[in-house]
């Protein structure tokens, strides 16, 4: 795993936010409503396998990019992020993130 995380940190100072494509914070809301169903909760924590889900309001648009994509293509291991980014076009990701990292940090929605 800390592999992964230095490969995404890698990425992130590779590819400035105007090598991606810019996404539709507005179309973006919509998009990430199923999302905050578990980021959105303050103090929520997931049941099995327990841990704490992160508020990803405020996230770095870049890293957000990456990590969904990751799920979506099977490199980043969580079953429940696997299904819900499967269903993501790359379009439907930039706007996501763009709607996460527009907010302040720590919100999940506005």
């Amino acid at each position: 795993m800390p592999r992964l995380l230095s490969t995404l940190l890698i990425l992130v100072t590779l590819f400035p936010i105007s090598a991606i494509a810019a996404g539709d914070p507005v179309a973006g809301e919509t998009k990430a409503y199923t999302c905050t169903g578990c980021h959105g909760i303050p103090g929520y924590n997931n049941i099995y396998p327990t841990y704490k889900v992160p508020k990803i309001g405020g996230q770095n648009y870049e890293y957000l990019v990456i990590a969904l994509k990751a799920y979506r293509d099977g490199v980043r291991d969580h079953a429940t992020m696997e299904l819900q980014a499967k269903a993501l076009s790359d379009q439907d990701i930039e706007d996501v993130a763009a709607y996460f990292a527009a907010l302040g940090k720590g919100e999940a929605s506005q």
